[in-house]
């Protein structure tokens, strides 16, 4: 049985609002939105609900799940997959998303180089054998800069009817808080971290003496890792079973770049199109009934025949202009919108990106659409 289910069915006199599994995840999330890490790992992550939750956060690039579960992770794992809006709108950075079928007891070298490391109701599931594996393989061995660590605090289980001994029948144990701190504070010390302990799921008034429902402990690497030390002795050979791997889409990807740069300066090219045909048929609607000599200079202006204005370079002029049946929009007018602007970030970028995919001028300084053709179409 899933361990936030089971846990529900002994909370029944104390509700806790929003339930306790969700402020759990909410604390971890409100960890991610001050710290910004950019790789972070949940370790016993289970249905993946918060590889979930935390896919939506801008910062992280990287998110790795652990579980010795491999069947529960494959039931929900399809929430992780990019949706079609990830498409059709990708996002700046990028994102892989990546389940492990293992142990925390052993050692593999796809979990290094994380910032943040969670272990959310991980330790009590831990036969003693690994539980005295747990602080080498994730302190010593993975040492991220940021380790979460949360596990029930056994001092409020008797405000939980129902619970004989513990809340899961898969916990090998589930300590107090001192248990707790004693242990927390040991790792802290072999390997080098500070650690601040808090928690979750706050007691009912006048028995605040039992402390929170679920203690956590917020461990902080003293040092800062080199590239070198990250390095030295650590295995190569994996003990890990990838089973999900998912690479979202990300305008870091110049295909994807390309795509969205593409359909930007099209989109704004017809916006710009649309602007000035709707000028100057106002002008012919004002000039229709007017003298025989503002009618010709309207059609002038309208086919733009000249030979020295058909020879201009267009970039030398942000305007866009109109000869005969297309339009001609200069690259440095569709650059100068902001969203064209961000996505290329400099002009040479915007040329280099849709030469090839978009009609343009002979000398490749405007995009020339065909106006007859676009009405034709929208006629139909």
């Amino acid at each position: 049985m899933d361990k936030n289910v089971q846990e529900e069915r002994f909370i029944e006199v104390i509700k806790f609002t929003p339930p306790l599994y969700k402020q759990r995840y909410q604390f971890i999330k409100d960890l991610v939105g001050k710290y910004k890490p950019k790789k972070v790992a949940d370790l016993g992550c289970a249905d993946c609900t918060l590889l979930w939750m935390l896919k939506f956060c801008s910062c992280i690039e990287v998110l790795a799940g652990l579980d010795i579960c491999e069947n529960v992770m494959k039931e929900k794992m399809h929430r992780l997959y990019p949706l079609p809006g990830d498409y059709l709108q990708p996002a700046e950075r990028s994102l892989t998303v990546t389940l492990h079928h293992g142990s925390v007891a052993h050692k593999d070298p796809c979990m290094l180089g994380f910032d943040l490391i969670t272990c959310i109701e991980l330790i009590e599931h831990l036969e003693e054998s690994e539980l005295e594996k747990f602080p080498e393989v994730v302190f010593g061995f993975m040492a991220p800069a940021m380790v979460v660590i949360s596990t029930p605090n056994s001092e409020f289980n008797p405000l939980l009817p129902g619970v004989t001994p513990f809340r899961h029948p898969d916990h090998k144990f589930e300590w107090n808080r001192a248990e707790f701190q004693k242990w927390a504070l040991n790792i802290a010390r072999c390997y080098d971290y500070s650690v601040e302990f808090t928690g979750v799921g706050a007691p009912p008034t006048g028995m605040e003496d039992v402390g929170f429902c679920t203690q956590i402990g917020v461990f902080v690497r003293k040092y800062s890792q080199t590239s070198e030390t990250a390095l030295s002795e650590k295995p190569t050979k994996a003990a890990y079973k990838t089973v999900f791997k998912a690479v979202y889409p990300s305008l870091k990807d110049e295909k994807y770049l390309q795509i969205a740069v593409v359909s930007e300066v099209v989109f704004t090219a017809q916006v710009i199109k649309r602007s000035l045909m709707d000028h100057l048929n106002s002008e012919h609607e004002e000039y229709t009934d007017g003298p025989v000599e503002i009618k010709s200079k309207f059609q002038h202006s309208k086919n733009c025949v000249s030979e020295d204005l058909e020879n201009l370079t267009v970039e030398k002029c942000m305007e866009p202009y109109v000869s005969g049946n297309v339009v001609y929009i200069p690259l440095t007018k569709i650059f100068s919108f902001p969203k064209v602007n961000q996505l290329c970030g400099t002009f040479e970028k915007l040329c280099k990106l849709i030469t090839g995919k978009i009609t343009l001028s002979s000398d490749g300084s405007a995009m020339v659409i065909d106006t007859k053709q676009k009405n034709e179409e929208e006629e139909n």
